[in-house]
C-alpha cells in the first residue's frame, strides 16, 4: 500500500497562494492595527475577509457547492497550516473553531430549512455560533453525564441547565445545545442527548460571564439555562442523537486544531532556531552548542512526527475509514509537542522569550489549553489503550490499532 501526501499540482497551487495571501497581506495589515483599537481590528478583520473571498480563498474545508473550496482533509492540512501562521488567518479564511466543527454539523445533521437559516449565514460570514456541550459539575470528557435536561410540554421542549467554557457564546447567533431528553435510559447511555439549535439572545439563554483562563477572559463563557422553550423543529440531527452528533464534529474538528497547532510549532521552531543563530554566549553563537541542537533537533524530529500523524488521519477520513484512533493519537501527541517545542523556543530566548516582548509568552498560555480542549490527554490515551487491547484481543495483533501501516 502506498502513501504519498504529495499534493496534486492545483493543490500545491492552492497552499502557495494562501501562503502568499496570508504573509503579502494579512500579516502586514495587521500589523498597522492597534491592539487597543477595537474598531480599527474589526474593520481590517471584515476587509481583509473580503478580500480572501475575491482570492478564492474562503471556506476550504466546505463544498463548491456550498461556497467552498472542497478540498479533501490532506489538502486542508496544508490550507490551515498556512493560514495559522498568524492567529487570525483561519478567521479571515472563514475556517476557524468553533464555527468550522459547526458547518460540518450542519451540513451533515440538519433539514433544508435549518441549513438556509442556520448554515448559510456562517458560510457567508455574517453569523458566528457557538457548541454548548460542556458542563461545570460533571466531567467534560464524559457527554453521556450531562444534566442539562430538556422536557416536552406539548409541541415544545422545556431545558435547564448550567453550561461553561462555551467558545464564542458571546458573538454566537445561535447554539448548538446538548441536553439530555431520554430519562428512562440507563445511567451512562449513549442515546440519552439530543441536539437542539438555539437562536441568541434568547430569555432562556442567561450569559453569567466569560471564564478568567490563562490567556484571559475572553472566548470562554459560562451560561445558566432556565425555562428556556424551543419548538421541536429546533432539533437538529434527530431526538437521542446528540451523543452521535458530538462524536461525529469533534473528530475532523479535532484534527483541524492539529493542523493549526503545527503551524505554532513550527513558527516557535523557526524563531528558536533564528535566535540561535544569533545570539552569542560563553565563546560562540547558541547555535554551535549540543544542548541547543538537541533542543533544536527534538523539536524538528517532533514536527515531523506531527504532520505524518495529521495527515495519514486525514488521508483515513477522505476515505472514509475508520479515523478514531488515528484522530486521538494526533490530537495527543500534537498538543503535546506544542507546548514542548513552544518551551524550548522560550529557553533559547532566555529572559527575552519569558517576557512579552516576543509572541512567544502568549502563544504558551493559549498551548496549554491544547492538552484538555476537545478531550483531555489521559482520556484520548484510555481510548487508545482500549482500542489496542481489543485489537489484539480479535486479531492477536495490535497492527490494527497502530495505523495498520505497511511496516
Amino acid at each position: 500500500m502506498a502513501i504519498d501526501f504529495t499534493l496534486s499540482p492545483e493543490h500545491e497551487e492552492i497552499r502557495k497562494r494562501v501562503r502568499a495571501f496570508i504573509q503579502g497581506t494579512v500579516v502586514p495589515a495587521m500589523a498597522e492595527v492597534r491592539d487597543d483599537d477595537r474598531d480599527a481590528y474589526l474593520r481590517t478583520i471584515f476587509r481583509l475577509r473580503s478580500l480572501a473571498k475575491a482570492e478564492g480563498l474562503w471556506l476550504p474545508h466546505m463544498p463548491k457547492e456550498w461556497g467552498g473550496m472542497g478540498l479533501g482533509h490532506v489538502e486542508l492540512a496544508m490550507v490551515q497550516s498556512e493560514a495559522a501562521k498568524t492567529r487570525i488567518g483561519p478567521w479571515v479564511l472563514n475556517c476557524q473553531a468553533p464555527d468550522e466543527g459547526n458547518m460540518h454539523t450542519l451540513l451533515h445533521w440538519a433539514d433544508d430549512a435549518q441549513k438556509e437559516k442556520y448554515l448559510r449565514p456562517l458560510l457567508d460570514g455574517v453569523q458566528m455560533s457557538c457548541f454548548a456541550m460542556t458542563e461545570p459539575e460533571v466531567a467534560g470528557s464524559d457527554p453521556t453525564l450531562i444534566r442539562t435536561e430538556a422536557v416536552q410540554d406539548g409541541d415544545e421542549w422545556v431545558i435547564n441547565g448550567h453550561k461553561w467554557f462555551i467558545s464564542n457564546a458571546r458573538r454566537a447567533s445561535f447554539a448548538i445545545l446538548i441536553a439530555r431528553t431520554e430519562q428512562d435510559v440507563p445511567e451512562g447511555s449513549r442515546g440519552a442527548n439530543t441536539a437542539f439549535l438555539v437562536d441568541l439572545p434568547n430569555p432562556g439563554w442567561n450569559d453569567v460571564r466569560e471564564v478568567e483562563t490563562m490567556h484571559g477572559s475572553t472566548g470562554h463563557s459560562e451560561i445558566v439555562i432556565k425555562d428556556l422553550r424551543l419548538p421541536g423543529t429546533a432539533i437538529l440531527g434527530g431526538r437521542g442523537n446528540g451523543h452521535r452528533l458530538g462524536q461525529y464534529r469533534l473528530g475532523p474538528a479535532r484534527l483541524a486544531h492539529c493542523m493549526r497547532w503545527i503551524s505554532q510549532a513550527e513558527t516557535a521552531l523557526d524563531m528558536m532556531v533564528d535566535r540561535a543563530l544569533k545570539r552569542y554566549s560563553h565563546g560562540s553563537l547558541l547555535a554551535e552548542k549540543q544542548g541547543i541542537q538537541w533542543l533544536i533537533a527534538d523539536s524538528a524530529m517532533e514536527l515531523y512526527q506531527c504532520k505524518l500523524m495529521v495527515l495519514h488521519a486525514a488521508s483515513r477520513i477522505d476515505k472514509g475509514e475508520d479515523f478514531r484512533t488515528e484522530v486521538s493519537m494526533a490530537k495527543h501527541f500534537v498538543a503535546g509537542s506544542l507546548n514542548r517545542i513552544i518551551d524550548r523556543a522560550i529557553q533559547v530566548h532566555g529572559a527575552l522569550g519569558y517576557s512579552t516582548d516576543t509572541p512567544l509568552a502568549g502563544m504558551f498560555q493559549h498551548a496549554r489549553w491544547a492538552r484538555f480542549a476537545d478531550g483531555a490527554d489521559e482520556i484520548h490515551q484510555m481510548r487508545i489503550a482500549e482500542r489496542t487491547i481489543a485489537a489484539y484481543q480479535a486479531t492477536g495483533s495490535t497492527s490494527a490499532a497502530t495505523g495498520n501501516l505497511p511496516l
